[in-house]
């Protein structure tokens, strides 16, 4: 009887490791850092942090323009340099005020970057650096406007 019992005890506690122990080793998708938007969160790159970022092109790539949310925390002036594309660089620049934010296609016109030659579908890198910091190159998404929302940022 008292084997029996250590028996059921053992089958009980590996049901109920098999069925919950996966949790310990695999990773919980809640705890991945990701951008819940078309455009991408860009890590540290400095003073200014960087949301939402995202080209809107015309069809055939050539134009685009910038969209992003750019938030300066700091209680001064800063500026944010692009370096865009990686074999022809366009370089472009914006001032954003002490406590302000940004927000590029919102409340500001959108950045129009000439030249981009990069269709829609596909992701070009950005290298982005305010105040001191080194900087920090991402692949930004190129959107078209087929989307409602887009379509008055085609250039």
């Amino acid at each position: 009887m008292k084997s029996r019992f250590i028996a059921s005890l053992a089958l009980g506690a590996a049901v109920l490791m098999g069925t919950t122990g996966c949790a310990m080793l695999a990773t919980q998708a809640t705890t991945i850092p990701y951008s819940p938007a078309d455009g991408r969160n860009v890590p540290e790159s400095g003073p200014i942090l960087i949301r939402n970022a995202l080209f809107v092109a015309d069809e055939s790539g050539q134009d685009a323009n910038f969209l992003a949310a750019l938030i300066n925390q700091t209680d001064k002036s800063q500026t944010l340099h692009l370096e865009i594309g990686d074999e022809k660089k366009i370089s472009k620049t914006v001032r954003v005020p002490a406590g302000e934010t940004v927000s590029l296609g919102v409340t500001e016109d959108p950045l129009l970057v000439e030249g981009l030659d990069v269709k829609p579908g596909a992701d070009v890198l950005v290298y982005f650096q305010s105040g001191d910091a080194e900087g920090i190159a991402v692949s930004i998404p190129v959107l078209d406007g087929a989307l409602d929302y887009l379509s008055p940022f085609v250039p």
